[in-house]
């Protein structure tokens, strides 16, 4: 089990990298939007990896933290969505989107990855409903987060009731997740405060 991989990114393609540790050039799959947030070819990366083996292939597909990689490993733990398709749904959605999306049930954002269809999508919502918890996309900003919030860590539950309201409202889940998560929250501030600074934000 290679858990991650330490070394120089040698190498940047569509959906692939290469990073070079210990003289071998390891080719790695990655999400698109992760792909996006590497550094200049030649730095130092670290990227948490999963192990592919099959009986025609064996593949490294890799994330930069390592809450990305235990996403991953749930949705591809759901049938019929294997690491390819694990792959292009966290291409589409970030780990914290992701577990929003099944949290509200939001078929058309899951199922807007390539390769996922309706019925995948409500497939995987039925069984992570349990196994995600909301509260990791509500208190913490991931490590490499293109545009990480503000806001002051709570407890998560007036978070929370503002996406939910935002979502009641008509809003995406994944558009109301970003807005809310970049609210300044401050320990005395309700939902209703929370609810009228994401729509300013949103509206802007």
């Amino acid at each position: 089990m290679i858990s991650y991989i330490r070394g120089e990114l040698a190498a940047v393609e569509e959906d692939r990298i290469v990073v070079e540790a210990g003289g071998i050039g390891y080719g790695i799959f990655m999400p698109g939007s992760a792909i996006g947030r590497l550094p200049a070819i030649g730095s130092q990366v670290k990227i948490h990896t999963y192990f592919s083996v099959k009986e025609d292939s064996m593949q490294l597909f890799g994330f930069l933290t390592r809450d990305d990689l235990e996403v991953f490993r749930l949705v591809i733990g759901v049938s019929g969505i294997g690491p390819k398709g694990g792959l292009n749904i966290l291409s589409q959605l970030t780990s914290d989107e992701l577990r929003f999306a099944v949290f509200s049930g939001d078929v058309k954002a899951i199922s807007a990855a390539p390769g996922i269809g309706k019925k995948t999508a409500e497939k995987l919502i039925l069984e992570l409903k349990d196994k995600l918890n909301l509260e990791d996309a509500l208190s913490h900003s991931q490590e490499a987060d293109s545009a990480p919030g503000p806001g002051v860590v709570l407890s998560g539950s007036v978070q929370n009731d503002a996406v939910q309201a935002l979502v009641a409202l008509g809003y995406g889940s994944t558009e109301a997740l970003k807005a809310v998560r970049q609210v300044e929250i401050t320990e005395d501030m309700q939902v209703e405060g929370v609810l009228k600074r994401a729509l300013k934000l949103m509206m802007f």
